[in-house]
C-alpha cells in the first residue's frame, strides 16, 4: 500500500521543482525529503526521479503518478472535510421523531433554527402516530411518557414538561363562565375524541374520568386536537386535551382549566447515545428547552 505521506512529499518535489525548495516549504531537511523519495521508489517499484545535473527531475512516469497523486490527494482532502462537518454535525442526517400537538408548537421554529445553523444537514421528520416498524428507532423523539412503542434502551432521556389537560368548549356553554371546571361536571357532555393513536393521552382522561365514576360519551371522532376543536366551535360537543393543544384556539371557544381530578401527561425527549456528541442533536435538545421555558418566544 502506497504511503500518502510520501506521496504529499514527492508531489511537493514535482511542485516545486527541486528537493531543496520542498525541503524548505515543507520545513524537512532535503536528506530527509531524499529519504522519502528512494523509500516510494521502492514501494512503487517505479523510478520516480532521475539526476539532472546536480538535482533531480520526474521522470515520465514520475509524471504520470504526480499527476494521479494530485487528484488523490485532492479527493483526501476533500475526504477529511468531510470526516471533520460530520463530527461538528454540519452535514449527514437526522430522523426526528414528534407527536402532532408538539410538532405544530414546537417542531417548525426548532427545525427552521437547525436548517439556517446546520445547512447541508438533512433532517428527516416522523410524526410518531403514522410511524410504523419500518421506520426503525429515531435519533431524536419527543414523546408522551407512557406510549409503549417507545423504547429506552440505548437513549438517553430527559423530561421536558409535564402539563395539565384543559377542557375546551363553546364560548357560550354554561360552563364558560367558570374559572376552572370539575371533572365530573363533563359527565353528560357530548364528548368529542381526538387521539387516533389511542395512546397515553387518552387513556390519561379516561383514568381521570374513571376515578370519578364515569367514562366520557364520545360522540364524535377526530384524529387530532385542531380538527376535535373545529367541531366543538362548531356547537357539536366539548374537547378535553393537554394544554400544549389548546395554545391557539378559534374564535367562539374557550378553553377552561380541569379539576378534581387535573389530568397531567409528562412529555419527555430521547436522544440516541450513539449521536450524543453531535453538535447538531445537541442544539435540537437546547432549543428545545428553550421553547419550554418560553412557550411563545419568536
Amino acid at each position: 500500500m502506497l504511503d500518502v505521506h510520501r506521496l504529499r512529499i514527492f508531489r511537493a518535489v514535482v511542485a516545486a521543482g527541486s528537493i531543496n525548495e520542498a525541503a524548505a516549504a515543507l520545513g524537512y531537511t532535503p536528506s530527509a525529503i531524499s529519504q522519502h523519495l528512494t523509500a516510494l521508489q521502492k514501494e512503487t517499484g517505479l523510478a520516480l526521479v532521475e539526476k539532472d545535473g546536480r538535482g533531480i527531475r520526474p521522470t515520465s512516469v514520475g509524471l504520470t503518478v504526480a499527476d494521479e497523486a494530485a487528484q488523490v490527494l485532492e479527493r483526501l482532502a476533500e475526504l477529511e472535510s468531510l470526516v471533520n462537518d460530520l463530527r461538528l454535525g454540519r452535514v449527514g442526517r437526522l430522523s426526528v421523531s414528534y407527536f402532532a400537538s408538539a410538532g405544530a408548537a414546537w417542531i417548525p421554529p426548532i427545525i427552521a433554527a437547525i436548517t439556517r445553523e446546520y445547512p447541508r444537514l438533512r433532517v428527516d421528520l416522523r410524526l410518531v402516530e403514522l410511524v410504523h416498524d419500518a421506520s426503525g428507532d429515531p435519533d431524536v423523539e419527543i414523546y408522551v411518557e407512557g406510549a409503549a412503542s417507545t423504547t429506552l434502551r440505548g437513549y438517553d432521556v430527559e423530561q421536558l414538561l409535564t402539563e395539565p389537560y384543559v377542557v375546551v368548549l363553546p364560548d357560550d356553554h354554561p360552563l364558560a363562565g367558570q374559572e376552572h371546571v370539575e371533572l365530573v361536571a363533563l359527565r353528560d357532555e357530548r364528548w368529542v375524541d381526538n387521539d387516533v393513536s389511542r395512546g397515553p393521552c387518552r387513556q390519561t382522561i379516561l383514568d381521570a374520568c374513571s376515578v370519578v365514576g364515569f367514562s366520557p360519551g364520545f360522540h364524535i371522532e377526530t384524529h387530532d386536537y385542531p380538527t376535535a376543536i373545529s367541531f366543538v366551535a362548531a356547537g357539536v360537543g366539548i374537547t378535553v386535551l393537554p394544554l400544549l393543544g389548546a395554545a391557539t384556539l378559534p374564535a367562539g371557544v374557550v378553553s377552561r382549566p380541569l379539576i378534581n381530578p387535573t389530568p397531567m401527561r409528562t412529555i419527555s425527549v430521547r436522544t440516541r447515545q450513539a449521536v450524543r456528541g453531535n453538535p447538531a442533536v445537541q442544539r435540537i435538545t437546547e432549543l428545545l428547552r428553550d421553547r419550554v421555558a418560553s412557550p411563545v418566544a419568536a
